[in-house]
């Protein structure tokens, strides 16, 4: 019989965190996974792919959501997102309508609504698979879901106008695609990574569509890469001003608030 410890064993030198791997994989399982599901666990992370992909959940914040290949996995630096609007808008009873452009697996949008109960909230995704495993973790109907393409010229068509926008846009340079680790780079959808030849095209994009989206008094909290504040707030600098920034556990700036000027 294979034990936990011949998987931790097996992911040595595979993993950065094998005995890590190795328990979420057998607390998936309740500690009683077959042989073959071990074997193609192995197999699966000899190979690079996460554990996340493996298994379709990733933890984030307060609970656990579907993952596929068609989402970006949820990651900590995100939660700051999170706590830059928990701090924002300390009341948590408030009626605010979120909206989330590029929302993946609804992490960002569905973790704001368990927060704030009397919320409500919109997801919206170019990719139909992604709102796929978005409604997935939607168990209790919480949010509404759009498939709809910010690059499109009718992205605004149809939609209200909201207190608070947050987006996770694609923020990578593509030339740096190439450079990101294969856990990254082969089990990560391109679309939610790739943003264009500085990693700065989604922001220009947002910048011409926000206006129309959010309500006088609403704001905006964008997820952003290492080093990109400054650019980030230049693009957005005609309509709207950075009232705040917030850093991540490393230290790192990675959420823009703004508001328009």
């Amino acid at each position: 019989m294979i034990t936990l410890d011949n998987i931790i064993e097996a992911l040595k030198g595979v993993s950065d965190t094998p005995r890590l791997d190795a328990q979420y994989f057998y607390d998936y399982y309740k500690g009683c996974p077959t042989d073959t599901q071990i074997s193609d666990f192995i197999q699966r992370r000899k190979s690079g792919e996460p554990v996340s992909k493996i298994i379709g959940l990733r933890g984030f914040w307060k609970r656990d959501f579907y993952v596929s290949r068609d989402v970006l996995d949820p990651r900590p630096d995100s939660e700051t997102l999170i706590e830059a609007v928990l701090t924002t808008f300390k009341e948590q009873n408030q009626c605010l309508s979120f909206l989330d452009i590029g929302t993946g697996s609804g992490c960002l949008l569905l973790t704001l609504l368990d927060e704030y109960p009397s919320a409500t909230g919109t997801g919206i995704d170019k990719s139909e698979l992604a709102l796929t495993i978005a409604q997935k973790n939607d168990a209790n109907n919480r949010a509404k879901w759009i498939q709809k393409d910010f690059y499109a010229l009718d992205f605004c068509a149809g939609l209200e106008k909201y207190d608070v926008v947050v987006s996770n846009p694609p923020y990578i340079p593509h030339n740096d695609i190439a450079l990101l680790d294969k856990e990254v780079r082969l089990y990560d959808p391109l679309l939610a990574l790739d943003g264009g030849l500085d990693g700065l095209d989604a922001y220009r994009q947002l910048s011409d569509v926000l206006p129309f989206l959010l309500k006088e008094s609403g704001v905006v909290f964008f997820e952003i890469g290492i080093g990109q504040e400054n650019d980030v707030i230049q693009i957005m600098a005609n309509q709207f001003r950075c009232i705040k920034m917030y850093k991540d556990l490393g230290g790192i700036v990675r959420i823009l608030m703004f508001q328009k000027k």
